[in-house]
């Protein structure tokens, strides 16, 4: 008797077991909707830049600020998580799918442009900026007007994962020689040293390195593509797209959105947007 008695409370034992892996235990599951998790969870891992002066860049102090930072702030509090909750990891541009996908991150708030190609592995909140792809050159250059002076065998640089510099190549200037890094501030370095003529990529990233320089550097002003920046999080997770895009059209409509571009970006040689873009249906 005493056998069935143990059998009997070994099979419940497991049965508790499994039922507790499966998520009868009240913790969150991996498989949550973003919105749940935050909620269930006050903690958020969010992907962003790290060297990118006005937008997400990561100073001295250990501290992270720029604008795309206060709209990855301001989405966490809407879902219920506070910036102590908030745990940064950098989110380079041909890694940005990866970190998603992988779990690595929440979500990604990176200057991140929505395209039908990306759109096929992860999902966009937004668009909550639109940019235009400029040119950054050194300041005593006069010869690089626009992606069409990029002739003579001009040097572009932009970073690994992005598609300004094929898009000059393929478009404008089909003799430029690309040059590829790891980061952008990895471009600025070539530019200031005079190893590339020119880097590309959007403008009001371009404007943020020109800031920080502008006896050295300066932004042509000549934009030519629309890049609509959304952020980007798990494929499929309708729930979380819908509680980032709500997040994102309280900050436009109570004036956190615009205070910020002012405070981040309010110095630069950039005329700042007066009102946001629609969200994407």
């Amino acid at each position: 008797m005493w056998s069935r008695i143990l059998r009997a409370g070994a099979a419940v034992a497991a049965l508790s077991l499994a039922l507790t892996a499966c998520g009868g235990g009240g913790g969150s599951s991996s498989s949550a909707n973003l919105a749940d998790k935050a909620k269930n969870d006050k903690k958020l891992t969010i992907g962003i830049k790290f060297d990118q002066p006005g937008l997400g860049l990561k100073q001295p102090n250990g501290t992270y600020a720029g604008f795309d930072v206060d709209v990855a702030k301001y989405i966490a509090k809407q879902l219920g998580v506070d910036e102590s909750g908030i745990t940064w990891k950098e989110a380079q541009s041909a890694q940005r799918e990866d970190l998603i996908k992988k779990g690595e991150v929440d979500f990604i708030v990176a200057t991140y442009s929505i395209t039908d190609k990306r759109k096929n592995e992860v999902s966009f909140g937004g668009p909550y900026f639109i940019a235009h792809q400029d040119l950054l050159v050194r300041s005593d250059d006069t010869s690089i007007t626009g992606p069409e002076s990029l002739t003579g065998n001009k040097k572009l640089c932009s970073v690994k994962g992005s598609t300004p510099a094929q898009n000059v190549k393929d478009k404008y200037a089909k003799e430029v020689q690309l040059l590829e890094r790891a980061t952008y501030s990895q471009c600025i370095t070539s530019l200031l040293n005079g190893e590339v003529d020119a880097v590309t990529t959007d403008d009001i990233i371009l404007a943020g390195y020109a800031l920080q320089q502008p006896d050295k550097l300066k932004v042509v002003g000549k934009g030519f593509s629309d890049e609509n920046y959304g952020v980007g999080l798990k494929k499929d997770d309708t729930q979380g797209r819908t509680a980032i895009n709500d997040a994102i059209q309280k900050m436009e409509q109570d004036g956190t959105w615009a205070a910020s571009l002012k405070t981040n970006l309010g110095q630069a040689k950039y005329s700042l947007p007066t009102t946001p873009p629609a969200i994407a249906p």
